[in-house]
């Protein structure tokens, strides 16, 4: 139960070249570069708030738009945390955070399943940082949901600035990831009455 719980991913495509670590038991270091300078501010809040160690290098068509970076990076996040998390033995499997930011209040709930799913719930024309469109977050959080193959769901509750905004669901994900991955010495083999996840 006290094995090292990390991974390292590279993905190649025309469109990026994603090179990623993560270790689930660190302290929240986060060495981050995607030429997207509000994404890698995310990226590195998302570390910090879920005390994943995580390094992130990513070179994608930006001369494009931002999306094909930002879905590649949430894919091979996914790949990377379902790696490190292994068998699922002793983790809490499930994670809630409501996440206040200023004005802006978002509730992400986590449940680490293998049944991937997103429920992203903000309303129409939901206010954009100024240089990091509101679309991607919801993005980002698909491809994250479908390759951990988590149940995932984010609601904003409220909230006015697009800053602020992306930042309470970034953190929020981060702080219910962190106690879904948590080990718990009380838990015996495989959270699930199915003995599988």
């Amino acid at each position: 139960m006290d094995s090292p719980r990390n991974a390292t991913r590279f993905r190649q495509t025309a469109e990026t070249t994603i090179d990623l670590s993560i270790d689930l038991d660190g302290t929240g270091v986060a060495d981050v570069a995607t030429g997207i300078p509000f994404f890698d501010h995310m990226l590195t809040l998302f570390a910090r708030h879920g005390l994943f160690d995580l390094r992130v290098k990513a070179i994608g068509d930006l001369t494009v738009d931002f999306h094909h970076t930002v879905e590649d990076t949430g894919i091979v996040l996914g790949e990377c945390l379902r790696e490190a998390l292994g068998s699922k033995l002793g983790i809490g499997r499930y994670g809630c955070a409501y996440l206040p930011m200023d004005e802006t209040l978002a509730r992400v709930v986590v449940d680490l399943s293998n049944r991937p799913h997103l429920e992203f719930r903000a309303a129409v024309g939901t206010a954009s940082a100024p240089n990091f469109p509101f679309t991607l977050v919801e993005e980002f959080c698909r491809a994250l949901a479908s390759n951990l193959r988590a149940n995932i769901h984010v609601e904003l509750l409220y909230g006015r600035d697009g800053h602020h905004i992306a930042e309470a669901i970034f953190k929020g994900v981060a702080r219910a990831l962190r106690d879904a991955c948590q080990r718990d010495a009380r838990v015996k083999g495989i959270p699930s009455t199915k003995e599988a996840l």
